[in-house]
C-alpha cells in the first residue's frame, strides 16, 4: 500500500474505533442490542479472534471476549496493526465494557477504550446508569473546537456505549436468526460523539471460521447518521453518513440469543475495509440455580 493511499484510509475511516462498528476490537464498528424478554437462563460465552484487511492487504489483529450470565454481562476487546501496516504506522487499543441484564436488556454501567499510536495514547471513559450517562472524560482532554456540534444533556439520555452496541441481543422465544432481528436503530456515545447506527436486513449466508463456528450469519446493512459532537466539514464523517454498503455479518453466542459481529466490511475509495473472524469459538453455560443443584 502507498502512502497516499494509507492516508485516505486513515481519512476516511479515522473514525471508526469511536462509531464501532465496533470493529470489534479494532473497530467495530458496528451493530446495536435490542432485546428484551429473553429468557433469564441464557447463557454463553464468544472467544473470537479478527484480522482486519485493506484491499484485500493484511493490516491488523484484534481479539474478542464476550461473556453473557443470567443478570450481567461483560466484554473485552484489543487489536493491533499487523502485516504491511506496520511498515507505515504502529498502534494498538483495548476496549472493555460492563453491564447488567434487567428485563432481558442490556443495561450498560462502565465502558473504557484506550488507544496508542505513534504520536499518543488517548484513553476514554464513560459511567452510564440506565441508560444515561452519568460521567465521561478524554484523556488528554482535546482542545476545543468552535466548529463541533455541542453534546447537550438530551444527547446523553438513552443511549449505549459502544461496545455494549457491537453486539445485538435479540427480544422473543421466536429464531433469533429471524430476518426482524437486523431491523432496529441504536443511539449511541462513545465519549465524544453521539450518533445512531440503524441496521437493516439484505440476506442470510452461510459462514464458516477457521476455528469454531460454521452456520448461518445475518447479513445486515449499516447506517450511520451522526447527532452530535462532531465537525460536520469532516471528510470521514460526510464520507459515513452518505456510505449505503457497509455490512456487518452476525453470528449467534451458543446458550443465548446474542449475535455478534462475525465479518464487517466497510468500502473506502482505496478498497473494502474488512474485519473477518478467523476464530469465533462460542459455549453455552448453564445458568447459576443448575450450577449449585450440581
Amino acid at each position: 500500500m502507498n502512502i497516499s493511499a494509507r492516508n485516505c484510509f486513515r481519512r476516511q475511516t479515522s473514525a471508526s474505533p469511536r462509531l464501532q462498528v465496533a470493529l470489534a476490537g479494532f473497530i467495530a464498528v458496528a451493530s446495536a442490542s435490542v432485546g428484551l424478554s429473553a429468557p433469564a437462563a441464557a447463557q454463553g460465552k464468544l472467544d473470537a479472534r479478527y484480522e482486519a484487511s485493506l484491499a484485500g492487504i493484511e493490516v491488523g489483529k484484534g481479539a474478542w471476549v464476550i461473556e453473557i450470565a443470567d443478570d450481567q454481562y461483560a466484554a473485552a476487546a484489543s487489536g493491533a496493526t499487523s502485516g504491511v501496516m506496520q511498515a507505515f504506522s504502529s498502534g494498538h487499543g483495548s476496549g472493555e465494557a460492563q453491564g447488567r441484564i434487567v428485563g432481558g436488556q442490556f443495561v450498560p454501567m462502565n465502558y473504557m477504550a484506550s488507544t496508542t499510536s505513534a504520536k499518543k495514547t488517548e484513553t476514554i471513559r464513560i459511567t452510564l446508569a440506565n441508560g444515561n450517562i452519568k460521567d465521561s472524560s478524554i484523556e488528554p482532554e482535546p482542545p476545543a473546537d468552535a466548529d463541533r456540534i455541542p453534546v447537550t444533556d438530551a444527547h446523553r439520555r438513552g443511549v449505549l456505549d459502544p461496545m455494549t452496541a457491537s453486539f445485538l441481543r435479540v427480544s422473543g422465544v421466536g429464531d433469533p436468526m429471524s430476518p426482524d432481528a437486523c431491523r432496529v436503530s441504536t443511539p449511541i456515545f462513545d465519549g465524544r460523539m453521539r450518533y445512531d447506527l440503524r441496521l437493516e436486513y439484505k440476506r442470510t449466508e452461510m459462514v464458516r471460521a477457521e476455528k469454531g463456528y460454521q452456520g448461518p450469519a445475518l447479513v445486515c446493512g449499516i447506517y450511520f447518521t451522526p447527532v452530535s459532537g462532531y465537525i460536520p466539514d469532516r471528510a470521514a464523517i460526510k464520507y459515513l453518513t452518505g456510505l449505503r454498503t457497509m455490512e456487518v455479518w452476525l453470528a449467534p453466542i451458543a446458550g443465548t440469543r446474542v449475535l455478534a459481529p462475525f465479518r464487517l466490511k466497510i468500502p473506502t475509495p482505496v478498497g473494502n475495509a474488512v474485519l473477518q473472524a478467523t476464530q469465533f469459538i462460542t459455549t453455552a453455560t448453564p445458568p447459576k440455580s443448575a450450577s449449585r443443584a450440581q
